[in-house]
């Protein structure tokens, strides 16, 4: 590989519909090749254009030779260059064409050979990952009866989601055969309403959103996404690697699928929750404001009662629905997933996230108890006083009576 290449003279070669140049019409060498010297002589091919504005086969390539100078390459007598050109002999007519070469070419664009389409042993295949929640429950049952022909088998005990498959549904992911570049694609549906997506191009996502969509209850006003990306390198040293905002494995098989879907389908489903703690906890700040200002608020008990349930089911579901605290059995069984559970859950901070949920919940619950205390006393208040304007009434019908027995 060169490291660099001066800048190379113009020239350039037009033809015309009704001229064909002859090849003794090329321009011909000015000096002669330098005689190869006995250390380290090479000959390969540097530069390759090709004209797409003609019907018939047209090339230009630069030959160097270069008899072991230093490490550029220019007319000087170290080195030569020859430029020579292949045309179609046939004698059909082409338009105008112009080949022009005046700017000097990188070291990057000078290969030893190869062509464009050539994949190197350590390239690194994509997998885009897709995660979504729309919904706050699907039917999984009924999603597996419709679709029993892209149903992959569970491998562990957690039912409370399935992994289906399109496309190629032939071939198995594993070691030497890579999801990336592939038809294939693997959807992993939750229970709790979280969809994940592996090798799903953005334009066929709606489709399968549709299959999911039909088995869901209480779907959401606004879907939440969020997107990732697996890495296949199957040149990779240790099992797995880590970077920012995706994951590098030597190959990605359905356990894999599975413990990554798995803590992204709960990152999603969290987000949601998160912001509903934070709707209410809004709705508190506005009314703690309110009452620095009037003294009072004007909020009912159905209304506190409410929140109130909100604040538990949102706790409940996070907990007992996500099983933000349950270890995925995949990982408990095999030492790699393990890895990729926990670097996955460190990097989508889901102990952070569920940590800050929990205090703004008991932020929540603080204003509650305190609401609650105000509406109890206030409560107490009115029957206090109902109490009162009773015994009054008692009184003065007691003395209207006296008063008209004495008359």
């Amino acid at each position: 590989m060169w490291r660099s290449i001066r800048q190379l003279p113009s020239f350039s070669v037009r033809t015309t519909s009704t001229q064909t140049l002859p090849y003794s019409s090329f321009p011909s060498l000015s000096s002669p090749l330098p005689k190869p010297r006995a250390t380290s002589f090479f000959f390969a091919p540097s530069k390759t254009l090709r004209s797409a504005a003609t019907s018939s086969p047209s090339t230009i390539i630069l030959w160097s030779f270069n008899g072991g100078g230093g490490g550029c390459i220019g007319f000087s007598n170290a080195s030569r260059i020859i430029a020579s050109r292949y045309i179609s002999s046939f004698p059909t007519p082409q338009p105008e064409m112009v080949v022009d070469w005046s700017e000097a070419v990188s070291c990057s664009e000078v290969g030893d050979g190869g062509g464009d389409g050539a994949v190197e042993e350590g390239t690194k295949r994509s997998i885009p990952v897709r995660a979504y929640f729309f919904s706050t429950s699907v039917d999984l049952r009924g999603l597996v009866e419709q679709n029993k022909q892209n149903f992959i088998p569970p491998t562990s005990r957690m039912t409370n989601y399935v992994v289906l498959k399109f496309g190629d549904l032939a071939s198995s992911p594993g070691p030497g055969v890579f999801i990336s570049g592939s038809d294939c694609c693997f959807m992993v549906v939750f229970q709790y309403g979280s969809i994940v997506m592996f090798n799903v191009h953005e334009c066929d996502v709606d489709q399968y959103l549709k299959i999911v969509e039909k088995h869901a209850s209480g779907l959401l006003p606004e879907m939440r996404k969020d997107e990732y990306e697996v890495r296949e390198m199957p040149t990779l040293n240790t099992w797995m690697q880590g970077g920012l905002d995706y994951i590098m494995l030597q190959f990605l098989n359905i356990d894999g699928i599975r413990t990554i879907g798995s803590v992204l389908g709960q990152s999603i489903a969290l987000d949601y929750y998160v912001r509903q703690v934070d709707g209410m906890v809004a709705e508190f700040t506005d009314i703690n404001r309110g009452m620095e200002k009037t003294g009072t608020f004007t909020m009912d008990s159905k209304k506190l009662f409410q929140i109130v349930g909100k604040a538990n089911s949102n706790l409940a579901d996070v907990i007992l629905k996500l099983g933000l605290f349950e270890r995925s059995d995949i990982a408990w069984k095999d030492a790699k997933y393990a890895i990729i559970w926990e670097f996955l859950r460190d990097e989508f901070e889901l102990t952070q996230r569920f940590a800050s949920l929990d205090f703004k919940l008991k932020f929540v619950e603080h204003n509650i108890r305190f609401l609650q205390e105000i509406l109890q006393n206030r409560k107490s208040d009115f029957l206090e006083w109902l109490i009162i304007v009773l015994i009054s009434a008692e009184i003065v019908i007691s003395l209207y009576d006296l008063i008209k027995r004495s008359l």
